[in-house]
């Protein structure tokens, strides 16, 4: 079982103990039940930056557009990001591509500009 991220400060190295669940980063403790209550979807990019809505990206790898024989190029920016948390199929960021119009990407492909 993989415990939660620390809720204050995101903290990836929390520990157990009895009830109880503490951040050794930050002192924070709290119990496990109150983290599932306050659970937020962090959307992170290729470099591990967290992204935020409003944010500019920048492609990383060249991405084929399915449908169309056009390729979205390394470096191409993606302005003004809008992150759709409930993304079932993996693409958590809508956006408007420069020179292609408007796309879902996702966050493993892109870093922040």
């Amino acid at each position: 079982m993989s415990l939660p991220n620390c809720p204050k400060c995101n903290s990836e190295y929390a520990y157990q103990d009895g009830d109880l669940l503490i951040c050794p980063e930050c002192s924070h403790e709290w119990k496990e039940s109150e983290s599932k209550a306050e659970e937020v979807t962090i959307i992170k990019d290729a470099n591990g930056n967290i992204l935020s809505d409003g944010d500019t990206v920048t492609v990383v790898k060249d991405l084929k557009i399915k449908g169309s024989s056009s390729v979205v190029k390394v470096g191409t920016k993606a302005k003004n990001i809008r992150l759709l948390t409930d993304a079932s199929d993996g693409h958590d960021i809508d956006c408007k591509v420069d020179g292609f119009g408007p796309m879902k990407l996702k966050s493993e492909f892109v870093k922040k500009a």
